[in-house]
C-alpha cells in the first residue's frame, strides 16, 4: 500500500556543513580531550614529583636521616637488609625519573658485619681498604662526611638492571664495631 504523497515528508536538500560536520566538530574535541588530559596530568605530575623530590632532598640536608629501618618494601626493592641488634640504624629514599637510591646507614658487630656482606652478595675479602665508594655528591644529600683520619674500606655490588647496585662504605676506626654507609641505587 502506497501512502499518499501528502504525508510523506519532503526531501530536504543537505545544507554544506549540515549535520556530518556536526560530528565532525564534536570528534575532533572528544580526540584533542583524551589527548590533552593526559598529557596536562602528567605534566603536573612531573612537576609535583620533581619539587616533591628537591624538598625532600632539601630536608634530609636539615635534618639528616630518618631513625629506623627502612620499610620491607624498601629492603626488597633496593636488596639490602639491617643486621639483628644493629645500632643508629637510619635510612633515607630518593626517587626521581633517572633513579631511585635508599641511603642506610648502621653500627653492628665484626661477625655480624661480615655475615651481611655476604647476605647482600659480597664478602668481606671484597672490601678494599682505604677505598670510599660513595661519592661526594651522594653524601652530601644526607650530610655524610667520608673525610680523612678514618679508616675506611668499601666495595660496591654491581648488578644488571634494574637490580641496584650497593655502594658500600665502612668506618673500621673500631674494627670490631664498624660503622656501615651503604647507597643502593636502582635504574630503570
Amino acid at each position: 500500500m502506497e501512502r499518499p504523497e501528502h504525508t510523506m515528508a519532503p526531501d530536504r536538500p543537505q545544507e554544506p556543513g549540515g549535520p556530518r560536520r556536526g560530528h565532525r566538530v564534536v570528534k575532533a574535541v572528544v580526540i584533542f580531550l583524551l589527548i590533552a588530559i593526559p598529557a596536562g596530568y602528567l605534566y603536573i605530575s612531573a612537576m609535583q614529583s620533581r619539587t616533591g623530590s628537591e624538598s625532600k632532598k632539601e630536608q634530609a640536608r636539615q635534618h639528616g636521616l630518618e631513625e629506623g629501618w627502612p620499610t620491607r618494601l624498601q629492603r626488597r626493592i633496593y636488596e639490602v637488609t639491617v643486621p639483628s641488634y644493629a645500632q643508629d640504624v637510619a635510612s633515607y629514599e630518593t626517587n626521581s625519573w633517572k633513579s631511585s637510591s635508599l641511603y642506610l646507614q648502621f653500627t653492628t658487630t665484626r661477625e655480624r658485619f661480615a655475615k651481611w656482606l655476604t647476605d647482600v652478595g659480597t664478602s668481606s675479602s671484597a672490601l678494599k681498604n682505604g677505598e670510599i665508594t660513595i661519592d661526594e655528591d651522594e653524601a652530601a644529600v644526607v650530610g655524610w662526611n667520608f673525610g680523612p683520619g678514618h679508616r675506611w674500606a668499601g666495595t660496591v655490588r654491581e648488578q644488571d638492571k634494574p637490580k641496584p647496585t650497593l655502594e658500600i662504605t665502612a668506618n673500621l676506626d673500631n674494627p670490631d664495631y664498624p660503622k656501615v654507609y651503604v647507597v643502593s641505587t636502582t635504574t630503570p
